[in-house]
């Protein structure tokens, strides 16, 4: 319940990344500034807040250890996470990133065979591959039936290259997003807690970050100082507290594929938290009809997700490396 409550409350701070995203737009802010701003930003922060819990060193040993591996799903959790949201913001209203973004939960889902966790049997530890959680992939799809519920309501007043290029990038970004995340969790193995890991990967991930905001000076010029400001609380809200939060709850899950769905799931709370936002920024109408029954089927989920996690608290995690082997020792 605890991974559940820090899922919707990062999804709460994620929500301004699609806000001030399309208003940056909308004010004429480059794309690519949005998002290199966003993770330049939060470099500093993250190494004050990592050297004052005294463990910046570990960071820096798991760099060197495969450095291959932490630049690669760092590019894929970060890079091809933000740039394409950011990018999409550029043809797409708030609502229509946010929603189109809440493919994630059944993205998370059917990567699932892509993982491995090394199991206690009676024959001693073997390594078994991941199944599909079938019941949390039909609560999340009663999800996407709210989100989608929720976009009908402004999507006739969007053309059909508005709505390809808004959509596209975000399935893209959807994906990305949890394999990154999940193979940084399987590489690290619990040794970097989630602010070491969060630090870890934007430093892995910063050559792609300069080069963008490099294109960005030479196509555009300086960002305005309004943009800086509002990638400033982006960093913040999104890059450094949503991040964390997010991080924290699904490490906790990470050996237990139904429970991790379950929090990757209560990111469908940000569209809600988009369309209020949007509303009192930017002047967007509030949901009515259809999509505020979509509401009622994405709180509906997220509820189910609730209770099918109270079920699986009853079935023991899979046991890690390092515990079957402390068991083999001890017997």
């Amino acid at each position: 319940m605890k991974e559940l409550s820090l899922g919707i409350l990062s999804s709460m701070f994620f929500a301004v990344t699609f806000i001030l995203n399309r208003s940056m737009e909308l004010a004429g802010g480059s794309w690519m500034w949005s998002s290199s701003l966003r993770f330049l930003f939060m470099v500093p922060f993250l190494l004050l807040i990592v050297l004052l819990r005294k463990n910046l060193k570990q960071v820096f040993i798991e760099l060197k250890r495969k450095p291959v591996p932490w630049l690669c799903w760092s590019f894929t959790g970060f890079v091809l996470f933000y740039a394409p949201i950011t990018y999409a913001a550029t043809y797409g209203p708030g609502w229509l990133v946010a929603g189109t973004w809440q493919f994630t939960i059944v993205a998370g889902l059917l990567l699932a065979p892509l993982f491995t966790t090394l199991v206690q049997t009676p024959a001693g530890p073997v390594r078994q591959r991941h199944k599909i959680q079938v019941r949390a992939l039909l609560i999340s799809f009663i999800i996407l039936i709210g989100v989608l519920f929720i976009q009908q309501q402004n999507a006739g007043e969007l053309s059909l290259l508005e709505m390809a290029v808004g959509i596209l990038p975000v399935l893209i970004a959807a994906f990305a997003y949890p394999l990154g995340n999940r193979k940084m969790m399987e590489l690290c193995d619990g040794r970097l807690d989630a602010f070491q890991r969060i630090l870890g990967m934007t430093i892995a991930s910063l050559p792609f970050w300069l080069i963008i905001s490099g294109a960005a000076y030479y196509q555009t010029g300086a960002p305005s100082a309004g943009q800086v400001s509002q990638t400033f609380i982006v960093a913040i809200s999104s890059g450094i507290i949503a991040t964390t939060l997010f991080f924290i709850a699904t490490n906790r899950v990470r050996n237990h594929q139904g429970k991790l769905a379950a929090v990757e799931a209560t990111q469908s709370t940000q569209i809600l938290f988009v369309v209020a936002g949007e509303a009192m920024l930017i002047g967007s109408t509030l949901p009515t009809g259809i999509a505020a029954m979509g509401i009622l089927f994405i709180i509906a989920g997220n509820i189910l997700h609730t209770l099918n996690m109270k079920k699986m608290n009853a079935v023991p995690l899979p046991i890690p490396e390092e515990a079957a082997g402390a068991k083999r020792i001890a017997r």
